[in-house]
């Protein structure tokens, strides 16, 4: 895992003898007497690691003169698609509806002629969501998709599965570079230390990193390549300290 610490701060110090001087800050008032000038930061620290899993949604799309024929040949092709994503590998708690549509169809073609609209007959579309756990077989199991019946494919999404522990490393990293911009801030306004009062959690997250959209009506001959490169685990402190001489 390739460790790189990404650093976004910004600080003000507030001059205030008593707390009430800090109620006047977004954030956690601190909850011992002010009695030194206090200083505000804001850290985001970053862990850089492989991700682990990766989310595809996939589905098919089907066309027939009759609301009923579409939707039937639709649950055939998805039928074939869901068999072949098993077949893969795919847990089938891995596989996760996420919409279904049936909507007329028109053409529009000869309304320049001053025609209205022609009914065409009804588009079935079933969308599924797959997690894929098995990254190295993510290519593989996409031509599958494709082979089976899928007309559209879009994704991945990067993530990690559980990222609890990148986030406690994040948090650790952030501590330490808020104490030593702290430590730094004292010295420069000729403060001895800088003592921590406050601590609150902005938020962390694995931002997605979509890597390939396609769609397609038949499987090409060239196996598919999916990279999964790297991807940022983040987590952001506002702190307080109190100035100390």
């Amino acid at each position: 895992m390739l460790r790189m610490p990404h650093l976004l701060a910004a600080a003000a110090i507030l001059m205030a003898p008593a707390v009430a001087s800090a109620q006047n800050q977004q954030g956690p008032v601190p909850m011992v007497p002010a009695t030194g000038p206090i200083l505000g930061l804001s850290v985001t620290e970053s862990i850089e690691s492989a991700p682990d899993m990766a989310t595809i949604s996939t589905g098919v799309q089907t066309r027939a003169p009759a609301a009923k024929d579409a939707m039937a040949q639709n649950a055939n092709q998805m039928d074939k698609l869901i068999a072949a994503l098993i077949k893969g590998g795919v847990a089938r708690q891995d596989i996760q509806t996420s919409g279904i549509n049936l909507s007329p169809q028109y053409d529009y073609s000869q309304q320049s002629a001053g025609q209205g609209p022609r009914f065409i007959g009804y588009e079935a579309n079933n969308q599924v969501t797959v997690k894929v756990r098995k990254l190295a077989t993510a290519g593989e199991l996409v031509d599958a998709m494709v082979s089976a019946g899928a007309t559209n494919v879009n994704g991945p999404t990067f993530g990690i599965s559980e990222p609890d522990k990148l986030l406690d490393q994040a948090r650790l990293n952030a501590l330490k570079t808020a104490q030593a911009r702290a430590d730094l801030y004292a010295q420069a306004t000729g403060y001895k230390t800088a003592r921590l009062i406050t601590i609150s959690e902005g938020g962390g997250y694995s931002p997605p990193m979509p890597m390939m959209a396609m769609r397609m009506d038949a499987a090409q001959s060239a196996a598919t390549k999916i990279e999964p490169g790297q991807i940022s685990t983040s987590i952001s402190l506002n702190v307080q300290y109190m100035l100390e001489r």
